[in-house]
């Protein structure tokens, strides 16, 4: 990386909240995430110098674009300070980052503030099915499917069947896990959350098929939330630190990302990819190009991971694209607790999608908040011991954008 670039810190809301019941918009989620992350970090809108927003598809369940320009609606001091906003489906938010990432790289900017935000649960589940929709290859693949992303997953997970074997008591071995850590998260949608002795096996009453091998434990949830998190550059950091008198040393670090694009259809992603020993090439690439500019081998070297588990199976996808094992072996680190809270190399450990919840663009930035808590102690009852580097995967489609970072200390 050519400039060092810190987390000064930021605020995830309450993703059990349902702001449309609370009588409370889009702009009420955004304006709201944003003052209590400046609180959080005491900082002032007039110290933000650019603001960047990830958001997926909130034209589709609001009718409002142009994100961006709320900040000038948050306070006065953000008028005319420069804002964008990214999308890249459930990857929109960790495209933001990057984005800001990038203004403060070339110079151009010390100090971004990065919003991710989505309000869904302001319409039903089928509408809500019907507009994340949006992110596969509309007219040329999911036309047959009731549930487009379930069905979208469950054509992966049957190529994983293909070509390696799998089996459901696996899947649903790492929604419990995400299930059982939420319950440690006080900002997770599943926290209160009750389930029968029924609940994670193949039982058509308590855990029915959605769409193929994606059954109701196996997906992530539909949620309102929004994630902030302040991005500074070296010299904007030091000073910071200085001003509060708190090491420098002791701040988040970005050590590393990477970030790839695969053709969109599946159907094209599992052809290409028919002779390599990963699923998703593309997904492996954008993790060890994370790996290589943090200067590390690889998983060994992390002590946490945040990947997305929109469904069960991506983070099975997830554990060998990692490297925690060889491919087609995933099943060995499920079975050996390697990835449970007290395992070796815990993931997931604030709840994932499917157990903190999935409000589509604030996802990728509520991983980056996550890994820098963990890595400076902060992450209260779902801290990892003595996490100092902590790896993220966010992917948008049908592994279609692919997002990594290394966060640490």
């Amino acid at each position: 990386m050519s400039r060092k670039i810190y987390v000064l810190g930021g605020h995830q809301t309450d993703f059990a909240q349902n702001w449309t019941r609370e009588d409370m918009s889009l702009f009420d989620l955004f304006s709201t995430s944003v003052l209590k992350a400046l609180e959080k970090t005491k900082l002032e809108p007039k110290d933000i110098e650019v603001g960047h927003v990830g958001n997926f598809v909130a034209e589709l369940f609001t009718g409002q674009g142009m994100l961006g320009g709320f900040f000038g609606h948050v306070h006065r001091d953000f008028a005319g300070m420069p804002a964008s906003r990214h999308e890249g489906a459930c990857a929109s938010g960790s495209l933001a980052i990057l984005g800001a990432m990038t203004d403060i790289e070339s110079g151009r900017y010390d100090l971004a503030c990065v919003a991710g935000v989505e309000l869904m649960r302001n319409v039903s589940g089928a509408q809500a099915a019907d507009n994340l929709g949006a992110a596969i290859y509309v007219g040329e693949e999911g036309q047959d499917a009731k549930y487009i992303w379930p069905a979208m997953f469950s054509d992966l997970a049957e190529e994983y069947d293909k070509r390696y074997g799998l089996r459901h008591e696996h899947l649903m071995e790492i929604s419990k896990t995400n299930f059982d850590n939420a319950r440690r998260n006080p900002n997770a949608q599943s926290r209160d959350w009750t389930f029968g002795d029924k609940s994670f096996t193949q039982d058509d009453e308590d855990n029915p098929v959605i769409e193929g091998w994606m059954r109701r434990q196996d997906c992530g949830q539909v949620s309102d939330g929004a994630a902030v998190v302040i991005l500074a550059s070296e010299e904007r950091a030091k000073q910071y630190a200085d001003a509060r008198g708190i090491g420098f040393e002791s701040l988040p670090q970005i050590k590393g990302w990477g970030h790839s694009t695969a053709p969109m259809l599946m159907r094209t992603k599992l052809a290409d990819s028919a002779n390599d020993d990963y699923v998703l090439p593309w997904t492996r690439k954008a993790i060890t190009d994370a790996y290589r500019r943090a200067g590390i081998a690889g998983p060994a070297q992390l002590d946490a991971i945040e990947t997305h588990d929109c469904f069960s199976v991506t983070e099975y996808m997830a554990i060998e694209h990692f490297g925690i094992t060889a491919p087609g072996e995933a099943w060995k680190a499920i079975e050996e607790g390697v990835i449970a809270f007290d395992g070796s190399l815990p993931v997931n450990p604030s709840g994932g999608l499917i157990g903190m919840g999935h409000p589509v663009g604030a996802t990728g930035v509520r991983m980056m908040l996550d890994a820098a808590k963990q890595v400076t102690g902060k992450a209260g009852d779902y801290q990892v011991e003595g996490a100092k580097n902590v790896g993220t995967f966010n992917v948008g489609g049908s592994g279609t954008t692919n997002c990594s970072f290394v966060v640490g200390v």
